[in-house]
């Protein structure tokens, strides 16, 4: 009887029968590593289905949250920067906008230089918002953690600074250090 708490080996990736000489090879020493891969789809599906309840009650979905997220932890952001972070279409951000506008939890103000600029800021009703959508988020990744002891949170930030496009690092980065300093 196999053990179910001994974790699988990962098998090589099947190869291709019109790869390139030594491919196979290439591919035989590296493993798809599968379980990371569920791992991180498992995290995710929990990580944001915590707070899906609570948007359910505003008929919102993911991208509200998303939206409300950084608007709220970069008050006066602009729609372009806030594409930018999104990597969606300005249409796609103008139906969920819209809608968060209309609710009253963010508000488009212009620009002090440029009136044609729309900076976007979480109003009361949508930092009260924000802040009970990051709190099982925030309770979740506290007891994992906890339970990783003093080096786990700096290695935890390191891979997941990995995970990014080497070409966004920096501005994502960027982007963290000076929401946290607000």
């Amino acid at each position: 009887m196999a053990d179910v708490n001994s974790k699988p080996e990962l098998a090589p990736a099947p190869v291709l029968a019109d790869a390139a000489p030594g491919a196979a090879e290439a591919k035989a020493a590296e493993p798809v590593p599968f379980d990371i891969i569920e791992l991180l789809f498992f995290a995710y599906r929990d990580f944001v289905g915590d707070p899906d309840a609570l948007l359910r009650e505003y008929d919102f979905g993911r991208a509200h949250h998303r939206v409300l997220h950084f608007v709220n932890r970069n008050p006066g952001i602009r729609v372009t920067e806030l594409l930018d972070i999104l990597k969606i279409t300005k249409q796609s951000l103008g139906r969920v906008l819209k809608q968060l506008v209309d609710s009253g939890f963010i508000e488009q103000r212009p620009g002090p230089q440029d009136r044609r600029q729309r900076l976007l800021y979480a109003t009361d009703k949508g930092r009260s918002l924000a802040l009970r959508l990051s709190e099982p988020q925030s309770r979740r990744i506290s007891r994992a953690l906890s339970d990783l002891g003093p080096a786990g949170r700096e290695q935890i930030v390191r891979f997941l600074s990995l995970m990014v496009n080497p070409e966004d690092r920096g501005a994502v980065a960027a982007l963290i250090d000076r929401a946290d300093r607000r």
